[in-house]
């Protein structure tokens, strides 16, 4: 395996040497040699599972990187226990970033929060200039802030969209971004609607449990009370009950869910019911499970969250969706395998 050849060339050759031959061998840049000799390093000392899980075929070597990328600002020995607990069945590249980064807060809570409040210290806006008049912005920000960015130029898309805007979804979120930036029709409308979730004693300080971010993935105690006690915050507050952790239920006997109804099954899934998909359930499409037309209620078993690429695969030859009492959503392929996703629990 080459990434086996290079750990050993890094005890042989120099590293100059190693870098060189890496480049030459890969077709790629000095730092991307760079990038490829760490990766190495790291998966031949320190994180074993994921470079077994890599010569197994389960992830593939961008996969590894993101356990590297997410580890390597921890001390090896972090990194080390973090790559012991990992899961690599059925994940791809975004669910298993956010599995790492969960498991990093967990196993290292004090130092979790003080790489977050240095990252936030560190934020940035960059502009790279490209061709044919275009340019790329670049933020690294907090998670909530992008978050927010992101869902209120969202919501300013959609409703554009409903009012017959033939521009694409990008397009519309884009332009919603300039105008935002730079003054325009946009300006005024409500805040976008995020959900941030924390269990009742960590909101008192009596516990010190991760929230969620919807979309996101898991935040730290502190990151949630931040949000949750700011007077100017634009972000839901989703407070669990500590015995279940699932909201009240509320139903309603008609085709359309009420307000009530569609914030409920928000709050319950989090997130589009696809496995590995990440899209915020308050921006998906709500399907019924059991078609209305064939007796299906519009209540809080029947219902669920589907992006609108995810929920266009209920026309489609051979997908099956199922989902039980307590939420949990089972998908069988074409192909008859399944997989089964819980939005009450993470990992």
């Amino acid at each position: 395996m080459l990434l086996r050849q290079i750990a050993r060339m890094n005890g042989e050759w120099s590293r100059r040497s190693v870098l060189a031959w890496v480049a030459l061998s890969c077709n790629c840049t000095q730092a991307g040699a760079e990038r490829k000799a760490a990766l190495a390093d790291a998966l031949t000392s320190y994180l074993p599972r994921t470079l077994e899980a890599l010569e197994n075929g389960l992830i593939d070597e961008g996969m590894a990187a993101k356990v590297f990328e997410a580890t390597a600002c921890a001390s090896q020995d972090v990194a080390r226990e973090v790559d012991s607990r990992l899961k690599f069945e059925n994940k791809n590249s975004a669910s298993l970033r956010r599995m790492v980064n969960t498991l990093l807060m967990r196993v290292d809570p004090e130092g979790y929060e003080a790489r977050r409040r240095a990252k936030a210290a560190a934020r940035m806006l960059e502009i790279r200039h490209g061709d044919h008049g275009s340019s790329t912005l670049f933020a690294e920000l907090p998670s909530d802030r992008a978050q927010a960015i992101y869902a209120a130029c969202d919501r300013d898309a959609l409703e554009k969209k409903r009012q017959g805007d033939k521009r694409t979804m990008d397009q519309l979120r884009v332009d919603a971004l300039v105008e935002r930036c730079l003054g325009g029709e946009c300006g005024g409308k409500p805040k976008a609607q995020i959900f941030v979730y924390v269990d009742l004693p960590t909101l008192m300080g009596m516990r010190n449990n991760p929230g969620e971010l919807a979309g996101c993935g898991e935040i730290s105690p502190e990151m949630a009370r931040e949000i949750a006690f700011d007077s100017n915050s634009v972000w839901n507050r989703i407070v669990s009950e500590p015995m279940t952790g699932l909201p009240v239920d509320m139903g309603r006997k008609s085709y359309r869910p009420s307000a009530q109804m569609r914030k409920y099954v928000q709050v319950l899934h989090r997130t589009c019911c696809m496995l590995g998909c990440s899209r915020p359930a308050q921006y998906s499409d709500l399907d019924h499970a059991q078609p209305w037309s064939e007796g299906g209620g519009t209540d809080k078993v029947n219902i669920r969250p589907f992006c609108r690429v995810h929920h266009g695969l209920r026309d489609e030859p051979g997908w099956e969706f199922h989902t039980d009492a307590n939420g949990i959503t089972t998908i069988t392929t074409p192909d008859g395998r399944t997989y089964t996703d819980d939005p009450t629990g993470f990992i």
